[in-house]
């Protein structure tokens, strides 16, 4: 039939077809999303104690993820530490926390409730042992503490684990050998204080802002946690290998360290979620966790060793694929 219409016609019909294709081309533009999707809805972040460093980076990052997804509403809840973390987001009642690398091996090799579901997103910044003495102790390495009342964290912490760990390397049984109290930084300070505790474990990041706050009003020392304690962690195997020797730098709490550095050991922290969660929701999560590095660190001082170089590298969790692909989009 076109082959019948007029020279005139069959232009006729071509330029109404090209209009055609021009405003449904128009349409289809108009109706598209503009760019990558924007992540949204409501995520909640399981932190850590009151005063602890997960609990105060935590609601810094929720300050930079306002500003760069604004469209994620963040809540933030309090924990007893990185086995309690865990054990949120793998049932669902979080979406996203932080937890030590030797807390995640254990949680997998107990195959406890969801542990398959687990995803890393971003290697942090290493935890220190902190273990805190008064000055004019006597104690000097950890068998002094046999018999003593010794702050060990929170039943569901981080902490709690490596401290019976570290009791156990140095042949001290957690709960016959010591009288173990069972409190978080926010407490186990001023129970030192008031002399109610001999000595108490510790760890996070330096410098922890509630040990800080002790060494300047109280006086305070850190006891050294050696290689050879740490070899004995090591033999111990599985997820004792994430511990690494480590210094506590001698300015880290220059009134208790009295110029020295102290030994000790370290382990790393995870940024944790779920195989589930949204790939560019994740994407964002991790772009921001980078990127806000500096402005968080200018107050929480371990946020600055947060490293795009390392931040890949979340053994013992795979890495969850809205996280690689941030990572691949700034590789140089």
């Amino acid at each position: 039939m076109f082959a019948s219409l007029s020279r005139a016609a069959r232009r006729r019909v071509l330029a109404v077809s090209a209009a055609l294709l021009v405003v449904c081309g128009m349409l289809a533009w108009w109706l598209a999303p503009f760019g990558a999707p924007v992540p949204s809805g409501s995520v909640t972040f399981s932190t850590g104690v009151p005063s602890g460093v997960y609990q105060r980076y935590g609601k810094l990052l929720k300050q930079a993820l306002a500003q760069d997804l604004p469209e994620v509403s963040i809540q933030l809840t309090d924990s007893e530490g990185s086995q309690q973390n865990l054990a949120r987001v793998a049932s669902g009642k979080a979406d996203f926390t932080i937890a030590t690398a030797d807390a995640v091996a254990q949680y997998q090799r107990e195959r406890r409730p969801g542990f398959e579901r687990l995803r890393g997103c971003a290697r942090l910044y290493d935890d220190y042992v902190q273990l805190v003495v008064r000055k004019g102790s006597a104690i000097q390495k950890v068998q002094d503490l046999r018999g003593l009342k010794v702050g060990v964290g929170q039943d569901g912490s981080g902490v709690r684990l490596i401290a019976d760990r570290v009791l156990a390397a140095a042949g001290l049984a957690p709960v016959r050998d010591i009288q173990p109290v069972s409190m978080g930084i926010d407490t186990m300070p001023r129970l030192l204080e008031r002399g109610e505790l001999d000595a108490f474990f510790w760890s996070g990041g330096l410098p922890t802002q509630a040990v800080q706050d002790l060494s300047e009003r109280f006086p305070i020392r850190l006891l050294p946690l050696d290689t050879a304690l740490v070899d004995r962690l090591h033999d111990v195997g599985r997820s004792t290998r994430h511990y690494r020797s480590a210094l506590i730098p001698a300015d880290a709490y220059a009134k208790a360290q009295d110029g020295r550095a102290i030994e000790t050991l370290a382990v790393a922290n995870l940024l944790v979620t779920t195989a589930e969660a949204d790939d560019d929701l994740v994407e964002g999560f991790t772009r921001t966790v980078i990127r806000s590095r500096d402005r968080i660190g200018s107050q929480v001082h371990p946020a600055q060793l947060v490293d795009l170089r390392t931040a890949v590298y979340t053994e013992p969790l795979p890495l969850h694929d809205g996280a690689s692909r941030y990572y691949r989009s700034v590789k140089p």
